[in-house]
């Protein structure tokens, strides 16, 4: 009965070793995929979001300064016409 539970105890400590190496191996995988994702990224021209929202109020404020320039042309023009 002794040698039984010998055997199940080397079985049961073998499966937990070889959980512990499975959990490794992801944990490893997981970190290799994260720097090379890292990696790939960083050799793109990728803008933040913070440089994106600057960008994108510049030429907002460029839009709304090129149509009150048209509306101030479109009134000299219609000033000129009339005389």
């Amino acid at each position: 009965m002794q040698t039984r539970n010998k055997i199940l105890d080397d079985i049961s400590q073998l499966m937990t070793n070889a959980m512990g190496v499975a959990q490794g191996a992801k944990d490893e995988a997981d970190t290799a995929l994260k720097s090379m994702i890292d990696r790939w990224l960083a050799d793109r021209d990728f803008v933040t979001r913070e440089e994106f929202d600057a960008v994108r109020a510049m030429a907002q404020k460029a839009r709304e300064e090129n149509e009150a320039l048209k509306a101030r042309l479109d009134a000299l023009e219609a000033g000129k016409d009339a005389k």
